[in-house]
């Protein structure tokens, strides 16, 4: 398992090996020096390569003291330039400086101000190391560091930038950034990535990334019985995949109903709906307003299709009433992709799960908002219930800001989904997903490809295929965001990020899943 670590949780795994294991400090900084120097030569472009290590006064210093003399050691020449006094340095981080300094090796005195130097080093560079202020840093960067992190900025998109366990200036709890902080090429982090790399402006800035191993048991998380988010890897995905039975038939693989559509938004049930079969389930039915019945069986042919009563381009009451008799029918059902907001659709939300028996139920759109202020509907419901809000959907669900929202989407998906007894897809540049007893995952992938109109729309109609498929509403949460994150950045590479629509996105999908 790989999990988000705070700054606490590593602290106390660290201390928990040095003390019960008996592995002192000074090695594990050894071993994250020489993990860090491995990835140096796996990213140069040369054999010869130009390296700068700048290094601060702590643990992230001392990193950066190990990666110097291990550099000088394979046969490079790196630069070392301290930015504190040496005096300064203690513990760790002083005994990898004095063995650095009793090898003969030099270092620029960085503390002293003279920043042509150091410029000039870094033009000459072709990896700067960003060893200085590690996952400590609360608030803004003070002077000099503020200056010297614009410098290597600077640079920014010219130089291989590799930060050491996390970028300078983040914030390792929370990706908050006040002022600067290192745009790093390349993060090397240690056991665990960080929770500030998946949010608020931690994803910026980290770059790449990869956990390396320093000798810390990832173990130890159980035996601590610490509580951190789970990060999405390929693996556990697609292990959440409903398995495909080769003596299969349409019966086998179940039959969803996406319930949606209006006037005004005709493409987003019908995006739903292809994705619910094109990523495996057997039947689906499409369940729209009479007045876009047309345009959307035109679209979409291979759906079974439910025209429902209407008034004024939006499902009337009545539509209730013929859905009735028939839901049974489904195996899973969704609601609210291109429902938008109608004049007593409160009350039609209300009479609908009335309706319901205790089939599991995706819930998005603007059923999400038809929904916000009757959530014990939900909360009493007997099957089980997946919301997928976007940030915007989720401040109208609990009554705060977007910007707060933001800034603690991993405590304000827990939160909601242990109050109301769901799962909770919290969509965004790095998604969240919460489950009713209180465990979290954040999807690692995603990016600008997916931010556009009818994305989310694909995403529920292929949460909706697995569950139909038999998957269990975790299940198909954390494979259905890990693939549609993942195709997005897929087809991305093949038709720019500017490009990529959602049909796109379910063609990439199935090659997603053909494997």
């Amino acid at each position: 398992m790989m999990f988000a670590a705070g700054q606490k949780e590593m602290q106390r795994m660290d201390q928990y090996t040095m003390e019960n294991l008996g592995l002192p400090g000074v090695v594990l900084m050894e071993n994250a020096g020489a993990r860090v120097v491995e990835e140096i030569i796996s990213s140069a472009k040369m054999e010869r390569s130009r390296v700068v290590i700048l290094a601060g006064g702590g643990n992230n210093g001392g990193d950066g003291f190990v990666i110097a003399r291990r550099l000088f050691d394979i046969g490079l020449e790196p630069v070392l330039c301290l930015l504190v006094p040496p005096e300064k340095l203690k513990g760790d981080a002083k005994i990898h400086f004095d063995v650095y300094v009793n090898r003969g090796f030099s270092f620029l005195r960085g503390w002293e101000g003279e920043d042509s130097e150091l410029v000039d080093e870094l033009a000459k560079a072709d990896i700067i190391v960003d060893a200085i202020l590690g996952t400590g840093v609360k608030g803004a960067v003070r002077e000099p560091f503020a200056g010297i992190i614009s410098m290597v900025n600077s640079f920014h998109g010219e130089k291989t930038i590799i930060s050491v366990d996390i970028p300078s200036g983040v914030e390792s709890d929370t990706g908050k950034v006040e002022g600067e902080a290192i745009k790093a090429t390349k993060t090397i982090t240690f056991v665990f990535p960080k929770k500030g790399f998946f949010l608020q402006e931690g994803p910026q800035y980290v770059g790449e990334w990869a956990a390396v191993d320093i000798s810390v048991p990832p173990s130890i998380v159980n035996e601590l019985g610490l509580d951190m988010p789970q990060v999405l890897t390929e693996k556990l995905a697609r292990a959440q995949v409903p398995a495909r039975l080769q003596h299969g038939h349409k019966g086998t693989f179940g039959h969803a109903v996406v319930i949606g559509g209006s006037r005004s938004y005709v493409g987003a049930p019908v995006y739903t709906a292809k994705a619910v079969l094109h990523c495996g389930a057997g039947l689906v039915t499409l369940a729209v307003p009479e007045c876009i019945y047309p345009m959307a069986a035109t679209q979409n042919p291979e759906s079974l299709l439910l025209p429902l009563p209407d008034i004024d381009g939006h499902f009337s009451e009545t539509a209730i009433a013929e859905l009735r008799p028939r839901l049974q029918q489904f195996d899973c059902i969704a609601i609210g992709p291109g429902m938008s907001r109608f004049h007593n659709g409160e009350n039609w939300m209300k009479n609908l799960f009335s309706a319901l028996g205790d089939q599991t139920v995706v819930v998005d759109a603007d059923a999400l908002y038809l929904l916000r202020e009757q959530l014990d509907i939900v909360k009493s419901y007997k099957g089980n219930v997946i919301f997928t809000p976007h940030p915007g959907e989720m401040a109208l669900l609990t009554g705060k800001s977007i910007k707060e929202i933001e800034k603690d989407r991993i405590g304000t998906a827990c939160s909601f989904a242990k109050e109301y007894g769901i799962f909770l897809l919290l969509k965004g540049h790095r998604s969240v997903i919460a489950s009713p007893d209180g465990s979290i995952y954040i999807n690692p992938l995603g990016h600008d490809a997916l931010g556009k109109g009818g994305s989310g729309d694909v995403l529920t109609g292929l949460i909706t295929s697995f569950l139909a498929q038999g998957a269990k509403p975790l299940e198909a949460a954390l494979a259905a965001s890990y693939l549609h994150a993942k195709s997005g950045e897929e087809k991305a590479k093949e038709l720019s990020r500017y490009g990529v629509m959602p049909l796109d996105l379910i063609e990439a999908i199935k090659h997603q899943l053909n494997y």
